[in-house]
């Protein structure tokens, strides 16, 4: 296994699945594929924070209307200490990005786990 694989595998405590698919097609280019995943989520200095890094990508799931994805983020959402009001700032920002519409089609499951997780 690569060296950026390994580390991947270290800091989300799996490989996620674009990787082993990725190393099904060939190897170099899931070395790649994990040397990008290590790009984005590396905390640079004067970077972006994981918190505020996941709290994006939970607001870009609920806007692309990925209930799974956006379900499963705010279980990273809540190890990293974001607060109920930051999740619903977020998701009033894809109500007014995206429409009603799409707030209402996404908001019942993620409501749902926010309840279940204690937000």
């Amino acid at each position: 296994m690569d060296k950026a694989i390994k580390e991947i595998k270290e800091l989300k405590g799996f490989v996620p699945r674009s990787i082993v698919y990725a190393g099904k097609l060939d190897e170099t280019f899931a070395e790649g594929v994990a040397g990008f995943y290590k790009s984005i989520w590396t905390e640079r200095e004067g970077g972006l924070s994981m918190k505020q890094k996941h709290l994006m990508v939970f607001t870009i799931a609920c806007s692309k209307n990925n209930i799974e994805s956006a379900v499963k983020i705010l279980e990273r959402l809540h190890k990293f200490g974001v607060t109920r009001a930051e999740i619903n700032d977020a998701m009033m920002m894809v109500a007014w990005t995206g429409g009603i519409q799409n707030f209402t089609d996404f908001s019942a499951e993620v409501l749902k786990e926010m309840e279940r997780l204690g937000f």
